[in-house]
């Protein structure tokens, strides 16, 4: 921090200082003490009937400057209002004084310690703030009304959140006006008081409690007055079929089902497409077989290396894409209809409409249900390119009726699927060029991440064209290509075919959403708790963001039915606090939690701690030295913030710090834990131990180092 942003801070904390010392220096706590009120009430009363306003105007600044610096003694300060000023007067004064002063010492909490606390609890401080932008004027004013935490606490904790100062002044102004009538009133009965504990009676706590209490239920009768206008136009049914109808019957779809009707609740599930939804069909499942079989292709050219000359290895790839469709059909049977049907959850092949809140259309039945839940997925994104249309290109849907490897692909789209499948072509013959509009590959990742992805790619054979957009689909007599615009200049590349992985888009049209007016810009607007608009209709996995993973969408698929299931009784709220991640390039990129990029942009502060796999023995055994071990951790602690792994078996090596995240398990955790010799886990052992090294206490170490050269004499 410079000397011009240090100084103005320096100040305040000396007037804010000087101020306390003061106060106890002159033992100015005497005067405000009941004993010492009742003494001098009538010579104040009689000071004001000859110095009206220089009086209140004395009190009203020595009050300020009392709440500002966090003084004790505002109780007896109120009271003495009441005491001198009268009712009307006193709380006046009084009211406004402690708002003022309150207002400035949340300045000053703001000004002295948000950054600090910001850079050291910049993701935590975020959620906070999310939940103080939706309902800080509430919380703030039940505080008010009955004080959980001294009034200066209050004043200091929300001074560091992004809390807006004029709701922090009117809210406290109101909030705090009943307890401030309460204590000018005591003060204007002072000569019946003995102690400040007189002015609790069992009557005058109970009314303390019932304004505690009276904004969560004024909070319930709003809730319940935007509820009923919200279903207004909507009649309810007396009856329901089900308890739950759940429409996609992909990752996020199939783990709701499963849910209900492991409970007992008698649930729906409605499909259009096939069963698995885009994972098992389209996605993940036959994308990680091409992967296999491009893998062995790498692996059989390098086998020389290691002592195994297999000699020129062929590729058939009519037979690579048979044996996707096998294993998409090997998979298919804890996907399928029998299975479902089996557990007790009704499943229906055909579109699903949801005609009202409580109903759902399904061909030509309508079923009535409590609730509902949106699982629709998504689909690959196609840009509107001039000429695209008409070019026959492939989408991560289409790409797997291909029977004959394209000598020539283009490849639009440098994120993880974009990728994996250009390695994979590569890899098994193809000649590949990938464009992407950005500066380098796997935008999201940390810069060193996205330079070793791009130059294993290279290394396989794929054209990697950062920086490039794409103008125009061409085609001609000498066949297809791809225009696009590089630096300025115009450049074309030649294809048999195109392949468009530029991201995916999630289905929020068609199923009735619009009529309900249901808020999906993008993706549907849902709350923590997966709600819609309407309460009791929740929406998971990739039509509801914001991550499109499987596990996220069967992550998210147990909160939205559980909370959909309880009816309102009960609402759990999502956590996307350890998410894991995982690009299966050859190797692996796998992270979970922040990386420098984000934190950076963030704001939060973090120590690295990188790992070489070349040191370690597993993968030094099995040539699989290339990559790293890179853990952020909170600066001079080993409380983890993110992980990040590339390299053979990254994805399975991530599940360690995913624990660890999850359960607040810090890096001296790992380190003490247990690692088979020689296996790649051992990298997240020795990350820890190279985090634990660079943390060693060296003052201890350099006794330690006399002691055991004395012990040698």
């Amino acid at each position: 921090m410079t000397w011009r942003r240090l100084l103005p801070r320096l100040f305040i904390a000396l007037l804010i200082v000087a101020a306390i010392v003061c106060f106890f220096a002159f033992d100015l706590s005497h005067y405000l003490s009941l004993h010492a009120l009742k003494e001098q009430q009538q010579s104040l009363q009689a000071w004001r009937a000859e110095h009206p306003v220089l009086l209140a105007a004395g009190f009203l600044v020595g009050y300020i400057v009392m709440a500002a610096a966090s003084l004790p003694g505002a109780a007896l300060a109120t009271i003495a209002a009441g005491a001198v000023f009268g009712l009307v007067e006193g709380t006046l004064l009084a009211s406004f004084a402690s708002s003022i002063g309150a207002t400035l010492a949340f300045l000053a909490s703001r000004f002295l310690f948000r950054d600090a606390v910001k850079r050291r609890f910049g993701k935590r401080l975020a959620t906070i703030d999310e939940g103080l932008k939706r309902d800080g004027a509430f919380y703030l004013f039940t505080l008010r009304l009955v004080p959980a935490l001294p009034f200066f606490v209050i004043n200091l904790l929300m001074g560091v959140t992004a809390l807006p100062t004029r709701t922090f002044y009117w809210v406290s102004q109101v909030g705090m006006l009943a307890g401030t009538v309460v204590y000018v009133n005591a003060g204007t009965q002072l000569a019946q008081l003995d102690s400040a504990s007189g002015i609790f009676s069992p009557l005058l706590i109970g009314s303390f409690v019932l304004l505690g209490i009276f904004p969560w239920i004024a909070r319930a009768l709003v809730a319940l007055v935007r509820r009923r206008k919200l279903y207004a136009r909507w009649k309810k049914p007396r009856r329901f079929d089900r308890n739950l109808v759940v429409i996609g019957a992909g990752a996020a779809g199939l783990v709701s089902a499963y849910i209900a009707a492991t409970v007992k609740a008698r649930v729906t599930l409605v499909e259009k497409g096939a069963m698995g939804g885009d994972c098992l069909n389209e996605g993940c499942v036959p994308s990680k077989a091409l992967i296999h079989s491009a893998r062995l292709v790498a692996r059989a050219r390098d086998a020389a290396a290691a002592g195994v000359d297999v000699g020129a290895v062929t590729v058939d790839f009519s037979a690579v894409m048979s044996r996707v469709q096998r294993v998409i059909g090997d998979v298919a049977p804890h996907d399928s209809v029998e299975r479902y049907r089996d557990m007790g959850v009704d499943v229906r092949n055909g579109h699903a409409t949801i005609v009202s809140p409580w109903e759902v259309r399904i061909g030509d039945e309508t079923l009535t249900t409590r609730a509902i839940v949106i699982a629709a997925g998504a689909e690959p994104l196609v840009p509107d390119l001039p000429g695209l249309a008409g070019s026959g290109f492939l989408t991560s849907t289409t790409l797997w009726a291909l029977r004959e490897l394209p000598p020539r692909l283009v490849v639009m789209g440098g994120g993880p699927v974009g990728c994996e499948l250009a390695q994979a072509f590569a890899r098994l013959g193809s000649r590949v060029t990938q464009v992407e509009l950005g500066e380098h590959l796997l935008g999201r990742e940390d810069a060193d991440v996205s330079a070793f992805v791009e130059a294993r790619l290279r290394e396989d054979g794929v054209d990697v064209r950062t920086r490039h957009k794409a103008l125009a689909v061409e085609s001609d007599a000498q066949g297809k290509s791809l225009r696009c615009e590089h630096n300025g200049e115009t450049v074309t590349l030649a294809f048999d075919a195109l392949l468009v992985a530029v991201g995916r888009r999630p289905r929020v049209a068609g199923y009735g959403l619009e009529a309900l007016g249901i808020p999906a810009p993008k993706t549907i607007d849902t709350d923590r708790h997966l709600q819609t608009l309407y309460p009791n209709i929740y929406a998971c996995g990739d039509v509801a963001g914001p991550y499109q993973l499987t596990h996220v969408g069967a992550h998210q698929a147990w909160y939205a039915t559980v909370n959909a299931l309880l009816g309102g009784l009960w609402r759990f709220k999502a956590n996307y606090e350890a998410i894991p991640a995982t690009t299966f390039v050859d190797p692996e990129v796998a992270r979970v939690g922040l990386n420098e990029r984000e934190a950076t942009q963030q704001d939060i502060r973090y120590e690295v701690t990188r790992y070489e796999l070349a040191d370690l023995d597993r993968a030094i055994t099995e040539d699989g030295t290339h990559g790293f071990v890179k853990v952020l951790t909170v600066p001079g602690k080993d409380r983890i913030l993110g992980a990040t792994i590339v390299g053979a078996q990254a994805g399975e090596l991530l599940a360690e710090f995913t624990l660890a995240m999850t359960h607040g398990l810090g890096l001296g955790k790992i380190l003490g834990t247990v690692h088979a010799y020689p296996t790649w886990a051992e990298a997240n052992k020795y990350a820890a131990g190279a985090w634990r090294k660079a943390h060693a206490p060296q003052g201890a170490l350099r006794w330690a180092e006399r002691w055991f050269r004395w012990r040698r004499r």
